[in-house]
């Protein structure tokens, strides 16, 4: 009912704008060319995880066909795709259809075990839908950025968008494409992971009690509220030629920004205020976290998937690093918050969330504030920071192995005396 709640006031948000809402634009992907097929399919595999393989290799069937009907009919109608995806509808058909077999057709713990598949799968997806009509609201609501301010503060760091920038237009268009391949599918991968750590669901008719589903989606319902209270646009748009005669100047990645006194800037109604703190480095964060328990394949590939994130991000002048920063910390107190509410907020882990709040609020008052301070001391400045983020990783790491069940040692048989 929460969720329900929030996603009728943010429809209504959205209309007053002129805008379509998350349920507005969801229910016409029912017919119109979807936005990401390949979302929509990752997220019927999500729904997947409780049917038998009988029941897995039906859906897959059904959701292909339909998209084949629809395609056919399209070309038909003489009915081109120009925006979006030219297939997906039936993905998301057979999630619907899961829900009503459930209602229908199901009952006990089998239909419950269903629902819960359908709105895992439903929820994926609301929550792109949702982050969508969020950034455009942030476009609207916010006509005054604070780009200064972070790309001042951003010099304690040694400027590293303008760095990265560089070194991925040395790549050429192979580098770009790559880099933005991985940026783009970031929430396919988060797919693969967590359907591992789903992969007994049907077997145990039970999930977990803590998954990356479940931190993915409070990531995205949290992360636009910060959009709000500190509204960034990015390098490339601030300081580069994306920015058109509202960025500062066309610097980005060529010319590093001079050190001078930051203030508010005016910029456009279309461009989101999404930088600060870096979601995309937050969900990568979080791939990376629950890919560690995994199979070695696994392990390599969420660590591959946050290095080609973090370059991405900050190759392609979306974010600075003071965003990368402040998204790694964001990310671990909100893991933190879910497995200390799954353990019944012990004190280790309020003391963890805490932390980590106390922490993340601290980082975005020094780069609103002592923007000045840390460009002219960058050394004293730059360790700080990485030394703050640092301590909340070892903060996670440290406590999150004292939950680990710990195993005791079999204990060895004493030897028999010898006979005498």
């Amino acid at each position: 009912m929460v969720t329900l709640g929030f996603l009728i006031a943010l429809e209504i948000a959205a209309r007053r704008y002129g805008l379509p809402g998350p349920m507005t634009t969801q229910a016409q992907e029912v017919i119109v060319a979807p936005q990401s097929g390949f979302l929509l399919y990752a997220s019927m595999a999500l729904m997947m995880v409780v049917l038998t393989w009988r029941e897995r290799f039906i859906a897959v069937g059904t959701a292909i066909g339909i998209d084949v009907i629809i395609l056919l009919v399209r070309w038909a109608t003489d009915t081109r795709v120009t925006h979006g995806h030219p297939f997906g509808n039936g993905a998301l058909w057979v999630i619907l259809g899961c829900g009503i077999i459930a209602v229908t057709r199901r009952t006990g713990q089998e239909r419950i075990l269903l629902l819960k598949g359908v709105g895992l799968g439903l929820l994926l997806v609301t929550g792109r839908k949702t982050g969508d009509t969020w950034l455009l609201i942030t476009s609207k609501t916010r006509p005054a950025v604070l780009d200064q301010y972070v790309a001042t503060a951003d010099h304690a760091l040694g400027n590293p968008s303008w760095l990265v920038g560089r070194m991925v237009q040395a790549t050429g268009p192979v580098g770009d494409r790559f880099l933005d391949s991985v940026y783009t599918q970031l929430a396919v991968a988060a797919v693969v992971v967590a359907l591992y750590q789903l992969r007994n669901v049907a077997a145990d008719r039970r999930f977990p009690g803590h998954h990356l589903v479940r931190t993915f989606l409070v990531i995205g319902l949290l992360g636009p509220g910060i959009y709000v209270l500190f509204p960034v646009v990015g390098p490339i748009f601030a300081y580069g030629a994306d920015g058109g005669h509202w960025a500062v100047s066309n610097l980005w990645p060529n010319t590093t920004p001079q050190i001078m006194a930051p203030h508010h800037m005016s910029f456009d109604e279309i461009t989101p205020r999404n930088c600060m703190p870096s979601l995309h480095t937050a969900w990568a964060t979080c791939i990376f976290i629950h890919s560690r328990k995994g199979p070695r394949t696994l392990q390599y590939a969420g660590a591959f998937w946050l290095l080609a994130t973090l370059c991405a991000t900050l190759g392609f002048g979306y974010h600075y690093g003071a965003d990368i920063i402040a998204g790694v910390v964001f990310t671990l107190t909100i893991e933190a918050g879910l497995r200390t509410f799954d353990r019944g907020w012990d004190r280790a882990g309020v003391k963890l969330v805490a932390y980590g709040v106390g922490v993340f609020t601290a980082l975005l008052l020094s780069y609103r504030f002592l923007s000045m301070q840390m460009a002219h001391h960058p050394w004293v400045f730059g360790p700080l920071l990485l030394l703050a983020m640092a301590s909340v990783i070892h903060g996670y790491v440290r406590t999150t192995e004292q939950w680990e069940p710990k195993t005791a040692p079999v204990r060895q048989p004493e030897p028999l005396p010898e006979p005498v």
